[in-house]
C-alpha cells in the first residue's frame, strides 16, 4: 500500500466544516475511541453525531486519520488496524 499524502495535523488543522466536507461523501467512516469502534455511513441525519466522534476536544479532526479509497479510519485501535491490514 502506497501513501499518497501525509499531513501534519499540528500544522494543518481540519475543523468542523472542512471535516464534514472531507467525510460526507465517504462510503464508511470507522472511528476508534479506546476499545470502541463505531462505523458510520455519513448522511445529514448522523452528521452531528459523526462530527462529535471524529473531532477532538480542540475541534480538530482526530489523529490518526486514514483515507483508503472511499473509507476513512479515524483514531487508534489495534484491532481496527489489524483487521484493515489482514482484510
Amino acid at each position: 500500500m502506497a501513501i499518497e499524502t501525509t499531513v501534519n495535523a499540528r500544522k494543518e488543522t481540519i475543523q468542523e466544516e472542512a471535516g464534514w466536507d472531507l467525510l460526507k461523501n465517504a462510503k464508511h467512516v470507522s472511528v476508534a475511541k479506546g476499545k470502541k469502534i463505531r462505523t458510520y455511513e455519513p448522511s445529514e441525519q448522523n452528521r452531528e453525531e459523526l462530527l462529535k466522534d471524529v473531532l477532538g476536544r480542540t475541534g480538530n479532526l482526530r489523529a490518526p486519520a486514514l483515507r483508503i479509497r472511499d473509507d476513512f479510519y479515524i483514531g487508534f485501535n489495534v484491532d481496527m488496524y489489524e483487521e484493515l491490514i489482514n482484510h
